[in-house]
């Protein structure tokens, strides 16, 4: 206790403690301090356990108070913010070059917690506001599904520079909530745009947030929607052929496809064996569509009907037979679902500008048009064609050390659906009388190898990648073209007609005369003037 008596009965030093622009601080000296001093030993410890708790509740509702105030910054000073998503909430991270100066590190910048409505959106601008204009902000947040378009939806329409990036991983072991993800994301958004640090890994690369063109954002949800019509179409077709296969196996040796229409009816009319093989021919015949199948064919049926090796167990058909009922049902309503989207789908693209582009082109259909544009949502989304091909899925990937290992292969990045729409959209080229067909016709001899055994070339895919590649290149190349058309029209001017595909431009520039699209600047030129 004697140690205690001489602290409290020590003179105190003036310390000043200087307000921070989060305002958690204020300026206190001995004179205004309100700290008790007690001479007992009793009072002694209660002062010393008054230090160690913080305070009175009065002393941490005033410090409360002071933290949620917040002190404005220089008028020419920009905030880097990150946003981290959530349900129902998100949390907003500031960060500045004063306020790190004033904090020393990132995660001890202040955070705003606002909710997922307008109400919320509304007070998050005010934040800003607080801090600087909101023509010197930059905003950071994570493409974590669908829940943070709303709020990027918001900031867009108010002219705001939003930036998106991937989302990212924690590291292992680390503290993890919501202020400090927030924090993270506005250094990240600091350190690339202010500082212009350059980062290795491509998934921490931030870019600009464009708002999708119109024709985009009406395909985007429609062309998931018909994804996943397409992939419940394919479950219930497998269920359905599995029935077949264990009621009447013998039933694909007449049918092909135990799925098509006619099959369908048919199955639904005369669900087992048994149905077929007592079944009058005219009955048969009522169910067929024009001639097929034929006469012969709905004999052979009833003869293999007779025979069949399908389950004989009762209680086991009746459950198949109830599941085939209600697959055919569902089968029958996706697919009428799937035809009524892809008209709306290729009206859309029959429409817009970017669709009528994409047309031009030969090897492209409506479907294949559409699920482009759904993808790109926006040109300008890309910086060059090398990205573009990238999230394709289309781009080289090289590993490489010393002089003894170099291989060049397909990255495994980008979108499936892309992938997959481009090899077809490149089989469809190569098949017509297309310049793509000949450019193909021509590489293949000198990128693959010609296996003497078989009399044909091996590694044709090499070939079809680089036709890809330059399919790519042609799309990006059109749109790009068309959007700095549009970009540079006066308001109110008519849009010109967009520039479509030209098959003999294509054949002239093959040829060696070849025009960028691109008219180049004329070069300087000194000229001396005779005095």
């Amino acid at each position: 206790m004697g140690d205690v008596r001489e602290i409290l009965h020590t003179p105190l030093k003036d310390q000043n403690n200087f307000s921070c622009v989060s305002g958690q601080a204020t300026s206190t000296g001995p004179g205004l301090s309100n700290r008790p001093t007690y001479q007992s030993e009793y009072g002694a410890w209660r002062y010393m356990r008054y230090l160690r708790g913080g305070g009175t509740s009065m002393t941490k509702r005033a410090k409360a108070h002071s933290a949620s105030q917040v002190l404005p910054m220089l008028t020419n000073e920009s905030i880097y913010i990150g946003v981290d998503i959530g349900k129902f909430k998100n949390v907003a991270g500031f960060l500045s070059r004063t306020l790190l100066e004033r904090h020393q590190h990132f995660e001890n910048c202040p955070a705003f917690l606002f909710e997922q409505s307008r109400e919320g959106f509304r007070a998050f601008l005010e934040r800003i506001r607080a801090y600087c204009p909101l023509e010197h902000c930059f905003i950071l947040m994570e493409q974590t599904g669908h829940y943070h378009r709303n709020l990027q939806q918001y900031l867009l329409e108010l002219d705001l520079p939003v930036y998106v990036i991937h989302v990212q991983s924690r590291e292992f072991g680390m503290l993890k909530t919501d202020k400090r993800d927030a924090l993270s994301l506005a250094n990240q958004l600091y350190s690339q745009l202010a500082l212009g640090v350059q980062v290795a890994n491509k998934l921490q690369v931030i870019r600009r947030a464009v708002p999708p063109s119109e024709a985009a954002a009406q395909l985007k949800g429609l062309m998931r929607h018909r994804y996943e019509l397409v992939n419940e179409s394919t479950q219930r077709k497998n269920k359905l052929t599995a029935i077949c296969d264990e009621l009447f196996p013998e039933f694909t040796r007449v049918f092909k496809n135990p799925n098509l229409t006619v099959a369908l009816d048919l199955r639904e009319k005369f669900p087992t064996p048994h149905a077929v093989a007592t079944a009058n021919l005219p009955a048969l015949r009522e169910v067929r569509r024009k001639s097929h199948p034929s006469e012969a064919d709905l004999i052979l049926l009833q003869q293999l009907a007779a025979q069949s090796i399908g389950t004989k167990d009762l209680a086991r058909q009746q459950g198949l037979l109830l599941e085939q009922e209600m697959l055919i049902k569902e089968l029958r309503l996706i697919q009428d679902h799937l035809e009524r989207l892809e008209g709306a789908l290729c009206q859309i693209v029959e429409q817009c500008r970017e669709g009528k582009i994409l047309l031009s082109i030969p090897p492209i259909h409506p479907l294949a048009a559409a699920t482009i544009l759904a993808g790109i949502g926006h040109i300008a989304n890309f910086e060059d064609a090398g990205h573009l091909k990238a999230y394709f899925g289309w781009a080289p990937k090289r590993a490489q050390t010393g002089v003894t290992f170099d291989r060049t292969s397909l990255t495994l990045g980008g979108s499936r659906e892309m992938k997959r729409v481009m090899y077809l959209v490149a089989w469809n080229a190569i098949k017509g009388k297309t310049e793509w067909a000949t450019l193909y016709q021509r590489l293949v001899p000198r990128l693959c190898t010609y296996d003497e055994r078989l009399q044909a070339y091996k590694g044709r895919g090499k070939a079809i990648g680089h036709v890809i590649g330059r399919l790519i290149t042609l799309i990006y190349a059109l749109l790009k073209q068309d959007d700095e058309t549009l970009r540079h029209l006066a308001p109110g001017t008519t849009p010109p007609e967009p520039v479509l595909y030209d098959p003999e431009l294509h054949r002239r520039h093959r040829t060696g005369h070849y025009h960028p699209l691109k008219k180049r600047l004329p070069e300087n030129q000194i000229v001396l003037v005779q005095p």
